[in-house]
């Protein structure tokens, strides 16, 4: 009898702890996949270095206080041991407010058009997009409606780049969504240009908010 009081109390006890976690876990905001492509005009070495206002929980290559590596007209880059990666990658948590005044309520349905013409508006590559489409789509299209807002200095004053050399061209794209039951009215957000010249960094990268309209 003292056995299965026990186990029982064990089971509640697993169950509150799971829950707590479960509550926890809404409340933190992760920024997901940002990856930053170097495209220079001739090989050279490019160290870079991200000051991000939260905790780095995945880097590749490693992030150790920065990024040294050399990068391709291609966009190839070569770290010191020889291996090859067509991009720097970071994911991280972060307690930031994502700004949602203005943006588009989209159909989870029409997720994949929307994207298709807004990163080309904003000025990624077709292959650029087509990574970002492939990672975000399996998670919104399946919703009824997202709430999507392309971040400017709410993202990168929180997640500051320095690289050096200094880029001609920097475009850092950053989606903060929401998914939603029942479409919202929001106001349209402007959609700017990005001509690339030069030495050419571009970003992007994303975070699904789900703690409520912010």
């Amino acid at each position: 009898m003292k056995r299965t009081f026990a186990l029982i109390s064990l089971c509640l006890v697993t169950l509150l702890l799971l829950t707590a976690c479960r509550g926890e876990e809404r409340n933190i905001r992760g920024d997901a996949k940002p990856v930053i492509y170097l495209y220079s005009e001739e090989e050279m070495e490019v160290a870079v270095r991200l000051d991000y206002d939260g905790d780095l929980t995945c880097t590749y290559p490693a992030y150790d206080g920065g990024w040294t590596v050399t990068a391709q007209p291609g966009g190839i880059l070569t770290d010191a041991e020889g291996r090859t990666y067509n991009y720097l990658y970071w994911e991280g948590i972060t307690p930031t407010e994502y700004d949602f005044s203005q943006g588009f309520c989209v159909p989870g349905e029409d997720t994949a058009a929307f994207l298709e013409d807004a990163l080309a508006r904003l000025g990624l590559t077709r292959r650029e997009a087509n990574e970002f489409i492939v990672y975000w789509l399996p998670r919104m299209e399946p919703n009824p409606y997202n709430l999507i807002a392309f971040q400017a200095a709410a993202y990168t004053d929180h997640a500051r780049l320095t690289i050096t050399p200094e880029p001609d061209s920097l475009l850092r794209v950053f989606m903060a969504w929401q998914p939603l039951d029942a479409q919202e009215d929001i106001p349209a957000q402007d959609l700017p240009a990005f001509d690339r010249a030069g030495f050419t960094v571009v970003e992007w990268g994303g975070a699904e908010v789900v703690s409520g309209k912010k």
